[in-house]
């Protein structure tokens, strides 16, 4: 059996890259399988713990970092997140493919420990659009919004070392892009 692929999803914060992991979650040819992320974030009301984050304390997470347990991990705004290793290569050696959804800096690490994982960016309409976006979602947080648009910014320079970059100006055709060229890696696998 043929080891899974890894596939990455990334982006500005706040880029909207949700509505385009939806779109590849639900198609089934895929064989694609979300890689759940940890977080010391508290849980919002309608997430549930195991299937949006793996709730974890503070000391929860300096121990999985201690211990190599993560494949990348960042801070912002005071919460910790990560993506746990043991989960993907669980996957990819079931032979099945793995979307991790991260932020632009988490790249790297996972790129280090999984040289062959196909990652994508995802661009916004225009960094205008982004901007009114997050202050659309953080009305009335300034500090929030203020963070939001610095590590947007700091997310699209590292944009030129992708590859891959699909725009959020037609979700339904940067879910296809990506498709495509998992499409074309499995091909190229032998898959």
């Amino acid at each position: 059996m043929n080891k899974g692929l890894v596939v990455i999803l990334s982006g500005a914060s706040s880029v909207g890259k949700s509505p385009i992991r939806e779109a590849l979650m639900s198609d089934r040819s895929l064989n694609l399988f979300y890689s759940v992320s940890m977080t010391t974030r508290p849980k919002k009301e309608n997430e549930i713990d195991g299937i949006d984050y793996y709730f974890v304390t503070h000391q929860g997470f300096a121990k999985a970092v201690r211990d190599r347990e993560l494949l990348e991990y960042t801070e912002f705004n005071g919460y910790y997140y990560g993506t746990p290793k043991n989960q993907v290569e669980f996957l990819i050696e079931q032979g099945k493919n793995v979307l991790i959804e991260v932020e632009a800096q988490g790249v790297g690490p996972i790129k280090l420990n999984m040289p062959d994982a196909l990652a994508f960016f995802v661009m916004p309409k225009s960094f205008e659009d982004l901007e009114k976006q997050i202050n659309e979602i953080y009305k009335d947080d300034k500090a929030t919004i203020q963070n939001r648009l610095n590590k947007a910014k700091m997310d699209m320079e590292l944009a030129p070392l992708f590859k891959n970059c699909v725009s959020t100006e037609d979700v339904n055709k940067a879910a296809e892009q990506i498709k495509a060229k998992i499409f074309e890696e499995l091909a190229n696998r032998g898959e």
